[in-house]
Order: C-alpha cells, then structure tokens, then sequence
C-alpha cells in the first residue's frame, strides 16, 4: 500500500517526526506526558501499538474502499473484506463501552441510541447515522483519540488523528 510511515517498531526517522501524546491537566490544559508503547513487545498486538500517520492510515480507508485493492496491488480478497465488514455478532447490539482505565479512557459509546453491530474489523452502523454516514457504513477509533470511517455505498471514508488522552476525549469525540 505504501504506508511507509507505519510500524509497530518506531524507527529513527519516524521517531524525529512523533507526535507527544498530551493529557489535560486538572486546569483542563494539555500537557505532554510520556508514554510509549514498548519497542521490543512479547507480540506485536492488533488492537494496540501501531504508529503511523494519518496519510498511511488513509491509504488503508482506500484499500478498503476499493474491495482490497490499493496502489495498484491486491491486498485483501474482495470477500475477506466483506466478511471484514459484515455483522458478526447476530442480533447482539454495540452498547456503551464501560472504561477499564479512566486515565486513559472515558466511557465511549458512538451514535448513543443507534443500532451498531461488529464486523470482523469494524463498527458498523445499520442505519443512517446524524453525520450523514450511509447505512453500513464502517468506523473505529484508537487509544489517542484517533478515529476513522468508511462509507461503501458514497465511496469516501475519513481519518481524524490527536494524540490526546483519555480516548473519548470530550472535546475530540464530537469533532
């Protein structure tokens, strides 16, 4: 896909461009705080410790966008990437996302009130949502508030990246 700027080990060069991830303080004013994911884990997880920049992100949004297919390269199977995006949890519903570690997330729930399902990959809303997002549409987020989209049915999708914490900042979420 060309994301060259993303890796679970931080490189040099990556490392003179990283963003510090910031707090609110009790004043509710940012400051940097040091946290790393470790450089040398016992695995390299999925759901955490990926740094990369939102241009490569977005050219993950594309390759799905385009069924698998990015910068000219099949990536995916068309039919992994529906199974990535179809509802895998039956008739159980997304409900809000109770916090393990309120200092580094608050409470999340996303379209409070909507239908939300899981596909192997993402949240999917199943109908349209207040943002204008078609029914079907994809989305999740990361722990420094950093959040994406995908609308299959318009063809466009959407990246925001901070890197603030707690996730579900109140400020950050409604952007």
């Amino acid at each position: 896909l060309g994301m060259n700027d993303t890796a679970f080990k931080i490189t040099p060069a990556m490392r003179e461009r990283l963003a510090k991830i910031h707090a609110r303080d009790d004043k509710g004013n940012w400051q940097p705080i040091d946290l790393e994911i470790p450089q040398e884990p016992e695995f390299e997880m999925g759901g955490g410790g990926l740094y990369g920049t939102t241009g490569d992100y977005l050219k993950f949004v594309r390759m799905i966008l385009n069924g698998g297919t990015g910068n000219g390269n099949r990536v995916l199977k068309a039919e992994t990437v529906k199974l990535m995006s179809t509802n895998q949890m039956g008739a159980t519903n997304v409900h809000l996302l109770k916090t393990a570690q309120p200092g580094s997330s608050n409470d999340a729930e996303f379209f409070p009130g909507m239908e939300k399902k899981w596909g192997l990959t993402f949240m999917i809303n199943t109908t349209k949502a207040p943002t204008g997002r078609s029914p079907g549409s994809l989305a999740w987020a990361g722990l420094a508030n950093t959040y994406f989209w995908l609308d299959s049915t318009k063809g466009i999708g959407g990246a925001y990246s901070t890197q603030t914490l707690p996730f579900a900042d109140a400020k950050a979420l409604p952007l």
